[in-house]
């Protein structure tokens, strides 16, 4: 007597996922990373409430919000900062170690010096909370306090957002254009604007004019432009793929 023996249905085709290349996601990661950097930029109208008139702001004049999230933005941009030199370190080690790690060392560096300047502004948020109306507090002494606060932090941003910047982008610089991991213009926009970055600086160390003035926003736009165009790069077209292989062998190495 014949049996019926059931069938296996054939087993569906498999479809081949589509893998990222790995130097294909630290160059997405890390033009994310640049890009996220430029979040900041609002802070320069969150804050002015606190830094056109700190006393009055200490006192408990205005809103408290343009504060907390510009200070909240510029925690996000120190870590970002961190991150696109740790993203990018396995591949600027193979053209310079040496640059590598002071990319790493300074994007540490120009981090530490943005947080000395949130925690100095949220120090005047917690004078406005907790001590201004106080019984007996001395209102002077507050506003003093304040005054003395925002004077930290434009030194902090002087020297973090600012003149750190320039060591970063001249080390990284270096790297791409040793590597020719992208178009060569944008290690020379480095090049040309770190210089022009650090003579700024030095003049509002002296007092030649302010640190938000129009010259020193002029000063920085080259440093500004190299950082988001090529942030934007590596987002949209990543490495050149002549400049290395799958595992990085290609690329120059330097002691």
């Amino acid at each position: 007597m014949a049996t019926n023996t059931p069938t296996t249905p054939p087993a569906a085709p498999s479809i081949p996922r589509h893998r990222m290349r790995p130097m294909r996601r630290v160059a997405l990661a890390a033009g994310v990373l640049y890009v996220l950097t430029f979040i900041s930029i609002p802070t320069l109208a969150l804050y002015k409430p606190v830094k056109d008139d700190v006393g009055a702001f200490v006192l408990g004049a205005g809103s408290t919000a343009g504060l907390q999230w510009g200070a909240l933005s510029e925690v996000v941009v120190g870590l970002a900062g961190i991150g696109t030199a740790v993203v990018l370190y396995p591949v600027a080690k193979r053209v310079s170690q040496t640059a590598a790690l002071g990319f790493v060392a300074a994007r540490v560096l120009e981090t530490s010096l943005i947080f000395v300047g949130v925690i100095s502004l949220l120090s005047i948020l917690t004078l406005r909370n907790d001590v201004a109306g106080t019984v007996g507090t001395d209102s002077a002494s507050l506003v003093t306090i304040g005054h003395s606060l925002v004077a930290t932090y434009t030194w902090a941003f002087l020297l973090s957002q600012s003149l750190m910047p320039v060591a970063c982008d001249l080390l990284l610089g270096y790297v791409l254009y040793r590597s020719a991991l992208v178009p060569r213009i944008f290690p020379i926009v480095a090049f040309i604007g770190a210089p022009l970055l650090l003579a700024s600086d030095i003049a509002v160390f002296f007092g030649a004019y302010g640190p938000v003035s129009p010259i020193a926003a002029l000063a920085a736009l080259p440093v500004a432009a190299f950082e988001l165009s090529l942030g934007i790069w590596l987002i949209v077209k990543g490495f050149a793929s002549k400049a290395l292989t799958e595992d990085g062998a290609s690329i120059r190495q330097d002691a």
